[in-house]
């Protein structure tokens, strides 16, 4: 069994996940999230869906992005 670098859990269906944002063994796609998903620069939230990035920042969305002072991003068109 393979060992949970987030949560310490030795379970028979852990899994490896090797990518830009980071490598690790996890347990559970939510223990994967906490570990690799990178951050709004704004609200601290994990990203996990396509978010919003200028400049090189990542947000969650285009709402966070204009509170961060962004300028001509939207949700929709």
């Amino acid at each position: 069994m393979a060992r949970c670098d987030v949560c310490g859990n030795d379970y028979d269906k852990a899994f490896s996940i090797n990518g830009p944002m980071g490598n690790g063994t996890f347990d559970s796609f939510e223990c994967a999230i906490h570990a690799l998903a990178p951050t709004c620069a704004h609200c601290d939230c994990r990203i996990i869906g396509h978010g919003a990035e200028h400049a090189g920042v990542f947000y969650c969305c285009a709402h966070c992005a204009k509170q961060s002072g962004v300028v001509g991003i939207d949700d929709r068109i």
